[in-house]
């Protein structure tokens, strides 16, 4: 596949196949990943890759925190405020998206439904938490945020899909302690990954992306 092509082809998939994916293509994937741009090239990222049985009983424990109504704890804050024409544009954006998956966002637990939905990985083989240390600077959010994205690029380049999952984050020390990952370190990102179902609209839908003269200002 083609760099434009692969970058072009990405989305969000919320629907997977069960099909566990080999080894060694995951490694293959995350190799390619290693190679992301970072600070002083200081690759301050780590990766826990949970399938099979682990992750079963980790969708488990985050469905019973949803379900009790746990108050979150995410180690990276939620936004409090956007401003107004990025609020406008997540707002049409979730609008379409409820509408051609034919969500009806108007029942008082579509929101609790979707968070269950994240917290079963939306039936992926495979779930990928990526962590750096705490004390890290804002920078090396940036290198993350790289890292994830290239991940997600070589995925769709061996055919797998992927979708980021701030969710996933909403109860980092349960889940850092489940995974016996240390609380120092920061958990930035999930990530569900796997075959695509193009059976489901859940895994085929595409966002809409805003115009290029919409964000780029040409200064000669």
């Amino acid at each position: 596949m083609e760099a434009i092509e692969c970058i072009l082809t990405r989305k969000s998939v919320r629907k997977f196949r069960p099909d566990a994916v080999p080894r060694k293509t995951l490694t293959e994937v995350l190799a390619a990943a290693t190679r992301s741009p970072s600070y002083r090239n200081s690759q301050p990222w780590s990766v826990d890759v949970v399938s099979g049985r682990k992750k079963d009983e980790l969708s488990d424990m985050l469905v019973g925190l949803v379900e009790k109504d746990v108050p979150i704890m995410p180690d990276i804050p939620e936004p409090t405020s956007w401003p107004e024409a990025v609020r406008e544009r997540m707002r049409t954006s979730a609008e379409r998206r409820n509408r051609e998956l034919g969500v009806d966002a108007t029942k008082v637990d579509s929101a609790k439904m979707g968070k269950l939905a994240n917290f079963r990985f939306y039936g992926a083989p495979h779930v990928m938490f990526i962590y750096q240390d705490s004390v890290l600077s804002l920078w090396s959010l940036f290198d993350a945020g790289c890292f994830a994205q290239t991940l997600m690029l070589a995925a769709n380049a061996y055919g797998l899909g992927t979708v980021p999952q701030g969710y996933l984050t909403d109860y980092s020390p349960d889940v850092k302690r489940f995974l016996g990952v240390p609380q120092s370190k920061r958990l930035v990102l999930g990530m569900s990954i796997g075959y695509p179902d193009a059976s489901d609209k859940a895994a085929v839908f595409r966002s809409d992306r805003i115009p290029v003269d919409e964000v780029v200002r040409w200064v000669e």
